[in-house]
């Protein structure tokens, strides 16, 4: 059984309505499917505003889903309420885009720690600062810093600490929500290194989110691709860089440097924004920007299906005629 299963999961906004008149609905997640198993690292990609953050929250129950079913160690949290909900937290945690206003700037870094660790779990005062010191040294920290205030630390060192709690309470599935997009390059790859560096140590699996399809693709095991609210792609980091199987994943990987998926990078640029999701196009989402797009585009809304590849899924019509690299 997998550690984490996601069925089905909706989470759409009302938008308007009011005075007799019928709500539009925001349809940020859309039926997404997908599952990660223990020390799995599954990395979710795509532009800002595809639903991926809002897909991490809720499944961590930040966001209440909609519809659908989130399933950590085969218990279905979506329907936790209250003091079960808070007591299921143990089991997952997560780690914010912004490391410092994820951190009370008025509480020392102990303070901190020791605040998650009185809520969910059994140590005495001791104990807590026994684990606090722990935590800090696995991050690459010293005990020392667990007097200091969040604004004396560097991005780096406040993104390490958020790393440090949400491990304090020893989860089984961390989501990391764009965990390195605020820091600088050299950081990045610091935190990308931790990350990986911890999961051995410790099992836990991890839902890795960016916009860097790099970065993901260096840490994940395998990757997912979300455009629109929904996936519309799922295959092993080595086969989304080797041989993506939709052109957004394809636009994607030419987008970054050196990857050189792309004869004619002309070709690989994505025309526009994506549209909004108060109003998607018919048919297939990604149809209006997609370079290889046919009639049948515009009509039908293609299935997450296999492309033939073990693993591999593709919710594109034409994922089997695609050359093998490059955008034709």
């Amino acid at each position: 059984m997998p550690l984490l299963e996601v069925k089905d999961l909706r989470k759409w906004y009302p938008v308007g309505g009011g005075w007799g008149a019928r709500p539009r609905w925001l349809k940020a997640v859309d039926g997404v499917s997908f599952t990660a198993e223990a020390g799995e690292t599954v990395g979710l990609v795509g532009e800002s505003g595809c639903g991926k953050t809002t897909l991490g929250k809720a499944i961590v129950r930040l966001e209440e889903p909609s519809s659908g079913q989130v399933r950590v160690g085969g218990r279905d949290v979506t329907v936790l309420r209250g003091a079960a909900l808070r007591r299921s937290r143990t089991d997952f945690q997560m780690i914010f885009q912004d490391p410092y206003s994820s951190l009370n700037p008025r509480l020392t870094l102990g303070a901190v720690l020791d605040e998650t660790l009185r809520y969910h779990s059994p140590l005495d005062k001791a104990g807590r600062q026994g684990r606090c010191a722990e935590l800090m040294e696995l991050v690459g920290l010293g005990r020392d810093l667990l007097g200091r205030y969040p604004q004396q630390l560097s991005g780096g060192q406040r993104q390490r600490v958020g790393v440090a709690k949400a491990l304090a309470v020893n989860p089984k599935l961390i989501v990391a929500d764009e965990p390195v997009s605020a820091l600088d390059v050299s950081v990045q790859a610091q935190i990308v290194n931790l990350l990986d560096d911890v999961q051995d140590r410790t099992g836990v699996a991890i839902v890795f989110i960016a916009h860097d399809l790099a970065v993901v693709e260096h840490l994940s095991d395998r990757v997912l691709v979300m455009y629109l609210g929904k996936l519309v792609e799922s295959a092993s980091a080595e086969l989304i860089g080797s041989d993506p199987r939709h052109p957004y994943t394809r636009a994607l990987l030419a987008a970054v440097p050196g990857q050189g998926m792309a004869a004619n990078r002309a070709d690989a640029a994505l025309p526009g924004d994506a549209p909004s999701p108060l109003d998607p196009p018919p048919g297939c989402p990604f149809h209006p920007r997609c370079p290889v797009a046919r009639e049948r585009c515009r009509h039908d809304i293609p299935a997450l299906l296999p492309t033939g590849a073990t693993g591999q899924l593709s919710a594109c019509h034409f994922a089997a005629e695609l050359p093998k690299r490059g955008l034709p």
